[in-house]
């Protein structure tokens, strides 16, 4: 099914026979390890088969068990994960704390240096997926995660990005659960289902009420 999610090019979700447009921002929910591997294995793959630059921070498995669930799931198709130079597996540490501490805004200028070096040799599409779990393993104040999560509204759209949040509903509580759904203008359910999210807040209005100092 395809989701007109903006004027971008068309791509391929890679899971459920989904297609949406670049430049979007989506929470992905689930409550089991089957729930999150039926999007995010697909969703890899798609990237990495698109020739998109991938992007995947893991934090509730090891890079080892990524890569042999990846290998069941897809008998042959391993080379595609290993030595990939458009494939970046890294750890909350080394995406989330370069310098020892969470920064929103730091953050932001992390993620557009990166884009910047993925643009060189031409446009390249960007593909990232992170398992949100860390912020609670760090115990990460609730305002500058979602505050950061908002400030992506500004950062993607235009972009060839596609990003997925992932949030465990076993791990957030469900006051946690629903800044998730104000700062994501998409949600992907249990089973893989897209909708348009209804409680989504544009980042002006949801940083004026909740962070302003994180205001553009």
């Amino acid at each position: 099914m395809y989701y007109k999610t903006s004027d971008q090019d068309r791509i391929n979700l890679g899971f459920g026979g989904h297609e949406c447009n670049n430049g979007m921002h989506f929470c992905g929910l689930y409550e089991t390890e089957e729930e999150r591997d039926d999007i995010i294995l697909g969703y890899l793959r798609q990237g990495i088969l698109d020739k998109a630059r991938v992007l995947y921070t893991p934090t509730e498995r090891s890079k080892e068990d990524f890569t042999r669930t990846f290998c069941e799931k897809y008998p042959g198709e391993e080379h595609l994960i290993h030595d990939n130079p458009h494939l970046t597996i890294n750890t909350a540490e080394e995406l989330y704390y370069q310098n020892g501490a969470f920064s929103p805004m730091r953050m932001n200028e992390n993620l557009n240096n990166f884009f910047e070096e993925s643009q060189t040799h031409g446009k390249m599409n960007i593909r990232t997926t992170a398992e949100m779990v860390w912020a609670l393993d760090k115990q990460l104040d609730k305002t500058q995660l979602m505050a950061y999560e908002s400030r992506l509204n500004y950062f993607i759209p235009g972009k060839p990005w596609i990003s997925i949040c992932l949030y465990n509903l076993t791990r957030f509580d469900g006051q946690t659960i629903m800044k998730v759904l104000q700062t994501h203008p998409y949600t992907l359910s249990q089973g893989g289902a897209i909708t348009k999210n209804p409680y989504y807040i544009h980042p002006d209005d949801w940083l004026a009420r909740n962070a302003p100092e994180y205001l553009q």
